[in-house]
């Protein structure tokens, strides 16, 4: 006879088993190979490869791991990333709103969370200096080569990234600085040293904006914090707004985890 506690147990050593291998579809190695076989999984979980391969199999079902048809590797599947992908946005917005609701306050204007989304920036959350949300920008996608936030997302790309990403750049913003993939990089890199992104009217007349990167635990740039007004109002003071919205940024940085410590130079240059 099984008793209920008895089976309780059991259930907590059979989902303490699956982590098991989900670590080990996240380690180092796994990452390195893009996949790992049955045997190896049993060898670096210490379990049957019957067991293994049992558990493997339900998970799939799930969407939790994927099989390659061809290899019969496993690797992590696109409904885990997608759980986490939800609840790292939803962390992030939770992190980062009190602190937007501060720099709206001292700046007196909207300042708003956004985060890429292939070619677009796409705005999570609207924050006023008041004790309320905007939602006019929340869901809007704009270009990300002609916005300070789309610079400030794209921090992390290499040379060959943004070829792939932006196969080529569409030129329907006739005020934008950016119409080519070495004139985006200049402005990613001028973005890297300053700290923060500024742009002046070129995404829209009569708008101008300060970006700043939002980094993750592993200094990964997750989101930026954008602050966007008219030019009447914001464009006298871009440098500063953009050197009070880079600290606010910090701030939510420190939040997820991450420790500034200085920019390592740059590996390549795109010509």
């Amino acid at each position: 006879m099984t008793l209920p506690d008895d089976g309780a147990r059991q259930q907590g050593h059979g989902l303490r088993r699956d982590l098991d291998l989900l670590e080990a579809l996240a380690s180092p190695e796994a990452q390195r190979a893009g996949e790992l076989g049955v045997v190896r999984l049993a060898q670096l979980t210490g379990r049957e490869k019957s067991q293994v391969s049992r558990a493997l199999k339900a998970l799939a079902e799930e969407g939790i791991v994927e099989r390659d048809p061809d290899t019969l590797g496993y690797r992590l599947g696109w409904r885990l990333f997608s759980l986490v992908a939800r609840t790292v946005e939803d962390r992030l917005a939770r992190a980062a709103e009190p602190v937007m609701r501060e720099l709206s306050a001292e700046l007196e204007e909207t300042s708003h969370l956004c985060v890429l989304r292939d070619q677009e920036v796409l705005t999570l959350l609207s924050v006023s200096g008041h004790s309320f949300r905007v939602h006019g920008w929340e869901g809007r996608g704009v270009p990300a080569h002609c916005t300070s936030a789309g610079r400030v997302l794209l921090l992390d790309a290499t040379p060959d990234e943004l070829y792939v990403r932006f196969p080529a750049l569409a030129d329907d913003r006739p005020r934008s600085e950016v119409h080519s993939l070495p004139e985006l990089w200049a402005k990613i890199e001028q973005t890297r040293r300053d700290g923060y992104a500024r742009v002046r009217e070129e995404f829209e007349a009569g708008l101008v904006g300060v970006s700043a990167p939002i980094r993750d635990f592993r200094g990964r740039v997750v989101a930026a914090v954008n602050v966007s007004a008219p030019a009447e109002r914001l464009g006298d003071r871009l440098d500063t707004a953009g050197r009070i919205t880079a600290e606010a940024a910090a701030k939510v940085s420190a939040h997820l985890g991450w420790e500034a410590r200085p920019e390592p130079p740059p590996a390549a240059r795109l010509t």
